[in-house]
C-alpha cells in the first residue's frame, strides 16, 4: 500500500500511529473528515494478520464514520481506531498507555467501544483522558441502540422492497450473533419473524436458538438460504464476488461494518440480481447516535426521535437510488457528501 496516496485518495485529514515498546502493542488513528465537527468513531482491538491489514481497516473505517454521522445529522466528523493485538493479551496497562495516545489529541477525536473493547474497558481509559463515550452507568455499550436502529432499518427495506409494514411470518438470516446480532434476534423474534442464525462461537448460536427458536446452520450455508433478508452481523467484506452469487434474500440489511469487499464492483452486483442494499453506515448508526447524545447529555426523547429517523433516511437513499438509477452505497454517499459540502460552505461563510 502506498500510504500517502492512499490517504489522498480516500480523503483523509490525518493518520496517527501508536508503539508502547515496553507493553508491545501498536496503535493506529485515523482523521477522516471534521467538516461537521471533531472526529467520533470507536476503537477496535483486534489481532490483524499484518500492520497493512490494519491500517487498511482504519482507514475504510473512519471514511465511513464520516458518512454515518452525515447521513445521521449528527455534527461531528469521522474517525477511528485500531489496536493490533489479541484479545487475551489485553491489558489495563495496555488501555491506560492507549487512552493517553487519545488525550494527545486533545479532543480532536471521541473514542468508544467497537470489537473486543467492553465498556470495563473505555473506563479504564477514562482514567488517562476524558475524550471517550459509551461509560458504564452512561450511555454505557452502543449494541442495543445499533441493533434498534438495524431493526428500524429492516422495516424500512421491508415497506420499500416487499410493501408489507408487518414483519410477522418473514425468515431473516442473522450472520454473527454478538451483543447486536442477539439484540436484534431478540428484536426480530418479538415481530414474529423465522429466524435462521449461524456464529462462530457455536455455544451462542445454540443459546439463541434456545431463546428464540432460531434454526442453527453452518457459517458457509448462511448466504444461500431461501429467506427474505440477510442481516451480516459479524466482520467486513463478507458480500463479495463468491458469496453475491448465492444470496436468495431480496434484502440486505445488517449491522457489520464494511459488508461491500469493493464498494463499487459489489454494490453493482447486488442491484443487478435485485437486491436492496441498505448501505451499513447508515443502518448501523444507532451506536453512533447513542454515544453522541451522552456526549451532549440530550433527553432520551430527543435521542429516540434521532434513532428512529434511520427508518425515513434509509426510505430517503432508496428512493433515490431508485430515481436516478444508482446504488444505495452511491446514493447514501451522494447524501452525505452534500450534507458535507454545506457544512463546509456554512463554516467558510461564518
Amino acid at each position: 500500500m502506498k500510504l500517502f496516496e492512499t490517504v489522498k485518495e480516500m480523503g483523509h485529514e490525518q493518520v496517527l500511529f501508536f508503539q508502547d515498546k515496553e507493553l508491545n502493542f501498536k496503535a493506529i488513528i485515523a482523521l477522516h473528515d471534521t467538516s461537521l465537527g471533531r472526529a467520533m468513531g470507536a476503537t477496535r482491538l483486534f489481532p490483524y494478520a499484518s500492520e497493512e491489514d490494519a491500517l487498511r481497516d482504519v482507514l475504510r473505517l473512519s471514511r465511513g464514520m464520516t458518512y454515518k454521522a452525515a447521513c445521521a445529522n449528527i455534527p461531528v466528523g469521522g474517525g477511528k481506531a485500531v489496536i493490533i493485538a489479541n484479545p487475551d493479551q489485553k491489558t489495563d496497562k495496555m488501555l491506560r498507555a492507549y487512552g493517553r495516545f487519545v488525550d494527545s489529541l486533545q479532543g480532536r477525536f471521541i473514542t468508544g467501544q467497537d470489537v473486543n473493547i467492553c465498556p470495563e474497558d473505555v473506563q479504564e481509559m477514562r482514567r488517562e483522558t476524558r475524550y471517550v463515550v459509551g461509560l458504564t452507568g452512561k450511555a454505557g455499550g452502543p449494541a442495543p441502540a445499533t441493533a434498534l436502529g438495524v431493526f428500524l432499518g429492516i422495516q424500512a427495506a421491508v415497506f420499500f422492497q416487499l410493501n408489507k409494514q408487518d414483519l410477522n411470518g418473514l425468515q431473516v438470516a442473522v450472520q454473527g450473533l454478538g451483543n447486536v446480532g442477539g439484540k436484534l434476534c431478540e428484536y426480530l423474534h418479538r415481530r414474529g419473524v423465522k429466524l435462521f442464525v449461524t456464529d462462530l462461537n457455536h455455544n451462542r448460536a445454540e443459546e439463541i436458538q434456545q431463546l428464540y427458536g432460531a434454526t442453527v446452520v453452518e457459517s458457509e450455508d448462511i448466504y444461500s438460504l431461501d429467506v427474505d433478508i440477510f442481516a451480516p452481523c459479524a466482520m467486513g467484506a463478507i458480500l463479495n464476488s463468491e458469496t453475491i452469487p448465492l444470496i436468495q434474500a431480496s434484502i440486505i440489511a445488517g449491522c457489520a461494518n464494511n459488508q461491500l469487499q469493493d464498494e463499487r464492483i459489489h454494490s453493482a452486483m447486488l442491484k443487478s440480481q435485485g437486491i436492496l442494499y441498505c448501505p451499513d453506515y447508515v443502518i448501523n448508526s444507532g451506536g453512533l447516535i447513542n454515544v453522541y447524545h451522552e456526549l451532549t447529555f440530550s433527553d432520551e426523547a430527543s435521542y429516540l426521535k434521532q434513532i428512529h429517523s434511520i427508518y425515513d433516511t434509509l426510505l430517503e437513499i432508496f428512493t433515490k437510488s431508485k430515481s436516478e438509477n444508482i446504488t444505495t452505497q452511491d446514493a447514501s454517499k451522494r447524501l452525505a457528501e452534500e450534507r458535507i459540502t454545506k457544512a463546509r460552505k456554512l463554516r467558510i461563510a461564518a
